[in-house]
C-alpha cells in the first residue's frame, strides 16, 4: 500500500495514553469513583522529539464530567518498550471501555521518520481491547481469529444481535469487518477486495451499514450486501454519521482540505450542504513537533436529538466551534482570540453539554460546555508539553 495515501485518509494511528490501578495479573481494576457520566480520553506527550517517541507515551484514561477523579487504564498493556494505549470508545451499557493497544518497532518508525510516510505493512501490531471497569477483565477482540494485524474503529450493532463492527488493514487495504461478541466468526463486509474503506457506521436500527470507500460514501445492507454509493459530485467524501432517528447521513464532503458538513438520505437523495467551514482545513494538529501524518480529522457530530450538528470552522484568524440546525440556521458557540483552535465536538447523551478540545492556554486540554447557558470549564489538567485528546462520553451515565 502506499503509505502516503494512508496518512491522507485520516488513519489515527495511534496518539494516546493508558494505565489504570492494576489488581493482579491481566486485570486493571478502577477504585475510585467519580460523578457519572465518565468521559474517556487519552493522554500523551506532545514535545518529544520526534512523532514515534511521543506516540508511545500515549495513554487511555477516564475522568468525571466535573474533572474528578481522572485515572488511567490498563497499564498492563503497555509494559513492552515501544506499545501504547488509546480510550476509543464505550460499550453501549458503559460498563465496559473500549481501548486501542498499539506497538511499532523502533526499525519502522525510524523509516517512517526518514521516509516522512507511514509504512503499515511491517513493523506494526493495533488491537482492540474490551476492558471492564468493575472487574478489571481484558478481553483482545481482534487477536481472536486474528484478520489483520492492525485493527481500529470497533462499533457495536444495534440490532439485539451481539454483533460488532471494525475496520481491519489487510495488504495495505482497509475493510470493514462483523464479528461475534466474542470475537470469533470474523466476516468481511466491504463491497469487493480492492478500495480503502474506512468510517464505518452502523444505522440505528442495525438493518445497514454505511461507510467511504475511495473518499465515496457508500450504503450496504447489515451484511455487506447491496452496496449503494451516494453520488454527491465531490472527489472528497468522509465518515458519514447516522442521525439518531436513521433518517440522514451527515459526512463532509468538497476537496480534500476543504470539506464541509452535508447531508442525504440514506438512499441518496436530498443532497445538500448544511454548513461552510470558511476555509478550515479540517485537521488539528497532535503534536508540538513534524508529524508527517498532518493531524486528526476534525468531523462534525450530530446532536443528541438528531435536530443539528456541531462542527467547526474558520472564523476570523480563530477555529470555532458552531451549531447548525437542518434547516440552515447557525449559531456560534465559541468567540477566541486570534490563533485558538477548537476541535471534536462530541455532545452528551442527554444533549445537556458538549465535549471538545481547545489549544485555549497553549496546551490541548479537554474542556465541557453547557449548553444550557454556555459555561465552560476544563476537565483535564495536562502540564505544558502534553496533551488530552479525544474525549468519548460514558452512555447512560453508568458509574464505575
Amino acid at each position: 500500500m502506499n503509505s502516503s495515501c494512508l496518512s491522507r485518509r485520516g488513519f489515527l494511528v495511534g496518539a494516546l495514553l493508558s494505565g489504570c490501578v492494576s489488581s493482579g495479573a491481566g486485570r486493571t481494576a478502577v477504585r475510585r469513583r467519580a460523578p457519572g457520566p465518565l468521559l474517556g480520553y487519552t493522554e500523551y506527550r506532545t514535545n518529544l522529539p520526534t512523532r514515534h517517541a511521543n506516540q508511545v507515551t500515549s495513554r487511555a484514561c477516564v475522568v468525571g464530567a466535573d474533572g474528578s477523579g481522572r485515572r488511567i487504564l490498563a497499564e498492563e498493556l503497555c509494559t513492552e518498550p515501544n506499545s501504547w494505549t488509546q480510550f476509543a470508545g464505550w460499550t453501549p451499557d458503559g460498563r465496559q471501555a473500549v481501548l486501542g493497544r498499539g506497538w511499532e518497532s523502533p526499525e519502522n518508525a525510524a523509516w517512517e521518520e526518514e521516509h516522512k510516510t507511514f509504512r503499515m505493512t511491517e513493523g506494526w501490531l493495533f488491537d482492540l481491547y474490551l476492558l471492564d471497569l468493575a472487574t478489571g477483565k481484558l478481553t483482545n477482540l481482534t487477536a481472536v481469529e486474528r484478520v489483520s494485524s492492525y485493527n481500529s474503529g470497533l462499533i457495536f450493532l444495534p440490532d439485539g444481535s451481539g454483533r460488532l463492527g471494525f475496520t481491519a488493514l489487510i495488504s495495505g487495504i482497509s475493510h470493514p469487518f462483523l464479528m461475534d461478541a466474542d470475537g470469533r466468526n470474523k466476516r468481511d463486509v466491504s463491497s469487493g477486495p480492492d478500495g480503502f474503506a474506512y468510517g464505518f457506521s452502523a444505522s440505528p436500527d442495525g438493518t445497514r451499514i454505511a461507510y467511504h470507500k475511495d473518499y465515496q460514501i457508500y450504503v450496504a445492507a447489515a451484511d455487506g450486501s447491496n452496496a449503494r454509493k451516494i453520488e454527491t459530485g465531490n472527489p472528497f467524501n468522509f465518515v458519514p454519521q447516522w442521525s439518531p432517528d436513521g433518517a440522514w447521513l451527515m459526512f463532509v464532503s468538497g476537496e480534500h482540505y476543504n470539506c464541509h458538513p452535508y447531508l442525504a438520505r440514506p438512499d441518496g437523495s436530498e443532497l445538500r450542504k448544511l454548513a461552510d467551514r470558511g476555509g478550515f482545513e479540517g485537521v488539528t494538529t497532535v503534536y508540538d513537533v513534524y508529524d508527517f501524518h498532518g493531524g486528526s480529522s476534525d468531523v462534525p457530530a450530530w446532536a443528541a436529538d438528531g435536530q443539528s450538528v456541531f462542527y467547526t470552522a474558520k472564523v476570523l484568524q480563530a477555529i470555532e466551534l458552531l451549531q447548525v440546525t437542518l434547516d440552515g440556521h447557525i449559531q456560534q458557540l465559541t468567540q477566541s482570540p486570534s490563533g485558538a483552535r477548537h476541535y471534536h465536538p462530541k455532545p452528551s447523551p442527554d444533549g445537556h453539554h458538549l465535549a471538545f478540545g481547545a489549544n485555549r492556554t497553549g496546551t490541548r486540554q479537554i474542556y465541557v460546555m453547557s449548553l444550557r447557558d454556555g459555561t465552560t470549564r476544563p476537565i483535564t489538567q495536562v502540564p505544558p508539553g502534553h496533551g488530552a485528546m479525544w474525549a468519548h462520553w460514558q452512555p447512560h451515565g453508568e458509574e464505575s
